[in-house]
């Protein structure tokens, strides 16, 4: 079995308390690994190396070519032990063979474009400045000692996401994995100590609620960086704001995905599908409502249900296998109370709804396909997380935008249509923070990414998810040094 400990200030240590958790595979339920999990003590101790490190200005002050190398190390690092990641994020997470393999490279290349980004120049003299009077400077500085808490979704991938931009931008940080998939976030501890990054810079710990909030609240923190649910983004904001914390915050969606009477349906059918069935609906992003015009409603639901049952059913370590498990007991658990819930809502089940034959040791949840469903049932309102796909019916696409943005979130959303200047119109209408036009899930590390509404704070990836480790400085530099011109002065100050 494999064994991992607690990464603090560049050493793995057990908890102090000498506690444990284990990793459980959801395709069979077996246990493949133990893991040290970390006190609140242990947590203390975590954020006092990440302060000492910034504090001592070994990362903060080190040029910044310096840190772009040492960045682009660990991306190197991830990319030459992508293979046992991928082995070790599928056993964890029920990630697909396909899926993860992707994981795997868009993590080194998220690694990749922030090693670049940390040789940007935010610096610039403000047009206020005038000769002989004063120069007028902004510059950006590291926010400081940063605490990034992750999910289970995409376990490398979410950890590369914060940590990458915190180091480009000269922070340190602490580190907490989701407790399901903490395992793929110790290994790429290892993969970190044996680059030439500082001890102390970044830090890795395990752990549920009291760890988090000890990372949230602790006063020698100063941003928190989330990734998860809206309900615990709101107890996140809730804690953090006692000490005025800076936040990122990326939640929820319930992302709404509008099929045009004129579109592609060889595209728009499968797009769909990817959009919610991509990982078994366990996206952020996922497009969960599918809005169909009555004239095309009963064809696209039609060949849904068959596209739905080509589907492979299988192993995640199985090459070919398009649907795995869900990454645990309980969200199973979940995923099929909402069906149940859909159900009792009058929605009508299309195909799914349960666990597949020969599947019943393991963690997995059948595609599911509802119709007949209202915007204000809880199934086309409350994020399942899970392969739940919901068909509601629009008029126009006025009654389309209109139930698209009928909802509490707002983090993306897709239209399908041969007609691009139809689509953008309706692009630019749609309330949330991606759009995608004849496509899905596509993200570019080098645009932003985050929420409206209820669906985040702020802002990841490229140069504004950069910005967001940084604290905002103007510098004002006088140029008139003499005392009689500073004529402001005597409205206080009466001169000799």
């Amino acid at each position: 079995m494999l064994e991992y400990k607690l990464y603090i200030n560049g050493e793995f240590r057990d908890a102090s308390n000498k506690g444990t958790i284990v990793a459980v595979n959801p395709f069979d339920r077996s246990v493949f690994a133990k893991l040290a999990v970390a006190s609140v003590e242990d947590t203390a101790s975590a954020i006092k190396a990440a302060r000492n490190a910034f504090d001592s200005g070994v990362w903060s002050h080190m040029p910044k070519e310096e840190r772009s190398a040492i960045i682009k190390q660990i991306a190197d690092k991830i990319k030459e032990n992508s293979a046992l990641l991928q082995e070790l994020e599928i056993k964890e997470s029920g990630s697909t063979y396909k899926k993860s393999k992707d994981d795997m490279y868009l993590t080194y290349r998220a690694a990749s474009t922030f090693a670049k980004l940390a040789l940007s120049d935010f610096d610039e003299e403000l047009d206020i400045s005038k000769e002989g009077v004063s120069r007028n400077l902004l510059v950006r500085e590291p926010v400081g000692v940063v605490s990034a808490i992750i999910p289970w979704n995409f376990p490398l991938q979410m950890a590369i996401w914060k940590i990458a931009p915190a180091l480009a931008a000269g922070c340190t940080m602490v580190l907490k994995p989701a407790p399901e998939t903490s395992v793929s976030a110790l290994e790429l501890a290892k993969i970190i100590d044996s680059t030439d990054l500082p001890k102390g810079v970044v830090n890795i710990i395990t752990g549920d609620a009291e760890v988090g909030e000890e990372m949230i609240t602790n006063p020698m923190v100063d941003k928190v960086a989330f990734t998860g649910s809206t309900e615990i983004g709101r107890k996140v904001m809730c804690l953090a704001s006692a000490t005025m914390k800076k936040i990122t915050l990326e939640l929820g969606g319930k992302s709404a995905s509008i099929i045009l009477d004129d579109a592609d349906l060889d595209l728009a059918i499968d797009g769909s599908a990817y959009a919610c069935y991509f990982h078994n609906g366990q996206c952020c992003v996922a497009g969960s409502r599918l809005i169909l015009p009555n004239k095309i409603h009963d064809e696209v639901v039609e060949r849904l249900k068959n596209k739905l049952g080509k589907m492979k059913i299988g192993d995640p370590m199985d090459k070919e296998t398009d649907i795995g498990p869900l990454v645990s007991n309980k969200h199973q658990k979940r995923v099929l109370e909402y069906i149940e819930i859909g159900k009792k809502e009058r929605a009508r089940l299309v195909c799914g709804g349960g666990v597949p034959k020969g599947f019943e040791r393991g963690c997995y949840v059948e595609p599911t396909l509802f119709a007949d469903v209202t915007n204000d049932m809880r199934i086309a309102r409350e994020e399942i997380f899970g392969p739940v796909l919901s068909v509601i019916k629009a008029k126009d696409d006025e009654d389309a935008i209109r139930i698209a943005n009928e909802s509490s979130f707002g983090l993306a959303g897709g239209v399908w249509s041969k007609d691009n200047d139809r689509a953008l119109a309706l692009a630019k209408r749609l309330r949330a923070g991606t759009v995608w036009i004849n496509e899905w899930h596509l993200l570019s590390d080098k645009a932003p990414f985050g929420g409206y509404k209820q669906s985040g704070v702020g802002r990841e990836l490229g140069i504004e998810g950069l910005k967001a480790y940084t604290e905002l400085k103007h510098i004002h530099i006088d140029e008139v040094l003499d005392r009689k011109k500073k004529f402001w002065y005597d409205v206080t100050v009466p001169q000799d």
